[in-house]
């Protein structure tokens, strides 16, 4: 979402934390996984600020937490660099690696070719619904 669809009553704690509730997590591991969530994006010093306190790229950074909080197997991105500047893009697409890095299957779908080239991931092209090139193989036809 362009806005981050953070909910404006509710601290960074308790939007990162809403997943967990949802799911039923016990109150006893629901303080430790948000806190973990958060310190993956450096937030955690914010856990008690009110999102519209925060610039776009940390609201950006909530909403990432919020994703990962549950320890997905798979996590999907859609244009998630797509407001930010050049030096933020590049710092958001180092949270995903490191998630990456942890075992989570992470697909982003971007414009920004050049930004996941120079950070070195696979890209895969698509046209028209159909791959066309994929950088860990040959080109598609």
């Amino acid at each position: 979402f362009q806005d981050h669809r953070l909910l404006a009553d509710r601290t960074v704690f308790d939007n990162v934390a809403l997943p967990l509730v949802i799911a039923g997590t016990p109150r006893r591991e629901l303080g430790r996984r948000v806190r973990a969530a958060l310190d993956k994006v450096d937030l955690l010093r914010y856990e008690r600020a009110q999102p519209e306190t925060l610039s776009s790229g940390e609201q950006q950074r909530v909403g990432i937490a919020r994703a990962v909080v549950r320890r997905p197997p798979v996590l999907l991105a859609d244009e998630p660099t797509g407001n930010l500047d050049p030096a933020l893009s590049a710092e958001i697409m180092t949270l995903f690696r490191r998630f990456s890095e942890l075992g989570v299957t992470t697909l982003i779908a971007t414009h920004d070719v050049d930004l996941v080239e120079r950070l070195g991931h696979r890209r895969i092209s698509l046209s028209g619904g159909r791959v066309v090139a994929d950088s860990a193989g040959t080109e598609a036809h």
